[in-house]
């Protein structure tokens, strides 16, 4: 059988399991296509605003 101790460092890997899947599912889900919209909007304003100064000199 286990011991106290064994039972507690398999809940201890258990809950780090659980939290770095979680955090996977957050960052992929959430975080990344946040970033990259972000991003990508902020490249589109760059150009917008690069292309009505080239037009305006």
């Amino acid at each position: 059988m286990f011991d106290f101790d064994q039972y507690l460092g398999f809940l201890a890997f258990l809950t780090i399991l659980t939290i770095g899947f979680w955090l996977m599912v957050f960052l992929l889900t959430f975080v990344v296509p946040y970033w990259l919209f972000g991003n990508l909007m902020e490249f589109y304003k760059e150009r917008r605003k690069a292309k009505a100064a080239k037009q305006d000199a």
